[in-house]
């Protein structure tokens, strides 16, 4: 920890061997990130690019409150939200109750042989609107009104996104397990 402190202050200094520590130290775990909101690689280089801008001019924001990793993980995703706020539009999900509650639980222990990366890579073929809101909600933990709020969208809007995502990886899933035929299985 004592480490990490030292090269936060290098960094508001401006050294640039102290950005490069943090840069190569902290990339691998928020390019992860990044590509979790992204379509493609080169998306998610264009996130931790600019996340890491963000990071160097808020640095002095941080105030050693909170984990720094939770702290830079925020602003990339939240760099990831501006990019897609204005690309794709999140609308409601009109063949959804507003008020009906999300589909059951993707993931159970009865039902174990899909690997991480599989899994990962079926969350990044979602569309946009239903990645975004999965990501948020299923595996930063932000609360439907948390996404609302970020998303400019009506709670409502975050769980039937969230709802439909769910049910599309569900297929996903039943069609990779080879639960359902491939003729049968809906997956868009």
């Amino acid at each position: 920890m004592a480490e990490i402190k030292k090269i936060i202050r290098g960094c508001l200094k401006g050294d640039r061997r102290d950005q490069e520590l943090l840069y190569r130290r902290y990339s691998p775990m928020l390019y992860t990130v990044a590509l979790r909101y992204t379509c493609n690689d080169d998306d998610a280089s264009e996130v931790l690019q600019e996340g890491f801008i963000k990071i160097f001019s808020r640095l002095s924001q941080f105030g050693n409150r909170g984990s720094f990793e939770g702290w830079m993980r925020r602003v990339v995703v939240n760099t990831a939200l501006e990019r897609y706020r204005g690309r794709f539009n999140l609308y409601r999900v009109d063949d959804i109750e507003a008020g009906e509650e999300p589909a059951s639980v993707l993931f159970d222990e009865s039902n174990p042989g899909i690997e991480v990366q599989e899994m990962l890579e079926m969350i990044r073929e979602l569309p946009p609107k239903y990645r975004l809101v999965f990501n948020l909600y299923a595996i930063e933990g932000y609360s439907h009104k948390e996404i609302a709020e970020r998303l400019a969208i009506s709670e409502g809007t975050s769980k039937s996104n969230l709802s439909r995502a769910r049910a599309i990886l569900q297929r996903r899933v039943e069609l990779y397990m080879g639960v359902v035929p491939k003729s049968v299985a809906d997956v868009r």
